[in-house]
């Protein structure tokens, strides 16, 4: 199918309605079905189950068990880098912000305003700073953790679309992940403020936080704020953030001068939890 027609096909599915019942089963405990689909879906994505702390489908009562799995410990050790890569998965794209404008795909771009929900303030930050987005396929593992040590300050519901965030929606859709729903988690460092999102999609039947569990659903048509201000909730780098139940895509935003990228990056690229992602900018 070309990226047109799938582009053209998401438009006209109920993208709301096929999500909530995609969540409500991925959530359900059915014993030896489940295991059946786990089975199935290890064999048709090529998951290796053996980075799992339980290798045996049977051990999983649900699909979302299953989907989040935590992995032993040392299967993903962190690099001495500054920052390191907080998924597995792919490379979308990543590079400099021009002035507010992310890169997408090609004839794609959208703004950090958007992204982070219309907060201009917010997204000021960010003008000619670095942004890095990285695509989560289902074969891979699917928890979050963090690039560099943060103390969160704020966290942002955004209601939105649920197109598929695969690379070919992202070569069709415009402003895709600043239009789907999403969950905006703004750090504080030692270089200042970063921001890391989590992008809904198609069938991803919610997004959690390890301070406030599943955050979606309820979903809402408003735009939904949380202030951590008089919290101390720090996060070491490498340490666990955040999870999608099924898969989906982060977007990082990060100061001008604070990160330089690793040079072994590149749009399509592989990448592993815990990698080197960069190094620190001249402001970093």
């Amino acid at each position: 199918m070309s990226d047109r027609l799938a582009v053209l096909f998401q438009y006209l599915l109920p993208k709301q309605a096929l999500t909530a019942i995609a969540g409500r089963l991925a959530e359900s405990e059915v014993g030896s079905l489940t295991t059946r689909v786990i089975r199935w879906f290890v064999k048709r994505y090529g998951v290796d189950l053996s980075e799992a702390v339980d290798t045996d489908p049977v051990s999983y009562r649900s699909f979302n068990e299953f989907f989040t799995r935590p992995l032993r410990p040392g299967a993903r050790p962190l690099a001495d880098a500054d920052f390191v890569c907080p998924v597995d998965g792919a490379i979308s794209q990543f590079g400099a912000i021009e002035h507010d404008q992310v890169f997408q795909a090609k004839g794609h771009h959208y703004s950090t305003a958007a992204l982070v929900g219309g907060d201009s303030q917010l997204a000021s930050h960010f003008d000619n700073g670095a942004f890095a987005t990285l695509y989560l396929s289902p074969r891979d593992y699917h928890r979050i953790h963090m690039p560099v040590d943060g103390r969160l300050t704020r966290m942002i519901h955004v209601p939105g679309a649920l197109f598929s965030v695969n690379p070919a929606t992202a070569r069709g859709v415009p402003g895709l992940f600043a239009r789907n729903e999403r969950v905006v988690c703004v750090f504080e460092t030692d270089f200042g403020p970063f921001v890391l999102v989590l992008v809904g999609a198609t069938i991803v039947g919610s997004m959690a936080t390890v301070w406030h569990g599943t955050v979606n659903p309820p979903r809402s048509a408003a735009l939904r704020e949380w202030s951590y201000n008089d919290q101390q909730i720090v996060l070491k780098k490498g340490e666990e953030m955040g999870r999608f139940q099924l898969g989906s895509t982060v977007v990082m935003l990060f100061p001008q001068d604070t990160l330089r990228f690793n040079p072994a990056w590149a749009p399509a690229r592989p990448i592993r939890m815990g990698e080197m992602m960069g190094s620190k900018g001249d402001g970093g």
